[in-house]
């Protein structure tokens, strides 16, 4: 067990390092000497501060720096350190990626491969007016959010997610794009999947298409005014399976506040967002290994 705050970093650190020796460091070409603080480090520190919810920047480094001195003794000053993290944030993605390469052929294996696409609002600035716009001009947009009956500056964030919780993939858009506008991105590399979808999913060629080359099996309900309509008891079991989803997509926005903006750029609010979704993704690896529920994550959220 990881009942205190040195053992979570240190095997966080552990399994960062290993993993980023094999599917990191090879493609790893940037010039000029290396940081003492190694890049190991630095995500082991981003991925803790996430778990236990030391999400602010002045806050992430400071704690370990006061409570804990010996665990990262090169441990950067605040700024350096939010600038490197920035830096290897698309490292801090493909982190995330292999956890969850080597997470999802176990469940696949298990037969947990009911998956689901569902969208997170992703507010940039306050609204109305949206405050700090400006930073924001040809990345985020204004959007309308049909669950909440609200109106956000900001973006979309479309989660590939199975049913046990594990995030397969995701993308963002700005917040006016339309929900179905990814979807065979964020499906086009899957295979033999099922994946309940809703009304906005509707598409029949691409269903088509990702039928025959990914054998993948797309099933959503009819609107009311379509002819051809499913059978009543499929159209009940579609939408069970994506309620049960829906409340496993909770788990990101509530205890890992995805939806919580604390960036002032398009770069700082994507670091975040990789860094969030790596903890929540090493946090169902970790409870995996030791044998307990998934999604049981708020044990790893004590300090």
């Amino acid at each position: 067990m990881l009942e205190n705050f040195t053992d979570r970093c240190t095997y966080v650190y552990v399994a960062t390092d290993a993993i980023d020796r094999e599917a990191v460091a090879p493609y790893d070409t940037r010039p000029g000497p290396r940081s003492g603080f190694t890049a190991s480090e630095l995500l082991a520190v981003s991925l803790v501060a996430e778990l236990v919810g030391l999400d602010a920047e002045p806050r992430c480094p400071a704690y370990p720096r006061r409570n804990h001195p010996t665990l990262f003794p090169r441990l950067p000053e605040r700024s350096r350190y939010n600038r490197h993290r920035r830096h290897l944030a698309e490292v801090t993605n493909r982190l995330r990626g292999a956890i969850m390469a080597r997470l999802w052929r176990v469940l696949e294996a298990a037969g947990a491969d009911l998956c689901a696409i569902d969208s997170v609002p992703v507010p940039a600035a306050g609204f109305p007016p949206a405050r700090h716009a400006h930073r924001w001009y040809g990345e985020a947009a204004y959007g309308r959010v049909a669950a909440k009956r609200q109106t956000i500056h900001g973006f979309k964030l479309h989660l590939l997610i199975s049913q046990c919780g594990l995030l397969l993939d995701f993308a963002r858009v700005a917040a006016n794009a339309a929900d179905g506008t990814l979807a065979e991105q964020l499906r086009i590399d899957k295979v033999g999947l099922t994946v309940p979808g809703d009304k906005g999913d509707l598409n029949g060629p691409l269903h088509q298409l990702l039928a025959a080359r990914n054998a993948l099996t797309v099933l959503t309900p009819r609107r009311r005014n379509r002819r051809e309509q499913l059978p009543e008891a499929l159209t009940r079991a579609i939408n069970h399976a994506r309620q049960i989803i829906e409340t496993v997509n909770s788990q990101p926005v509530d205890q890992f506040a995805l939806q919580r903006n604390r960036a002032e750029s398009v770069g700082g609010r994507a670091t975040r967002i990789h860094a969030k979704l790596a903890a929540h993704t090493f946090g169902l690896s970790r409870n995996y290994l030791a044998g307990r529920p998934l999604r049981a994550l708020m044990d790893l959220a004590l300090i």
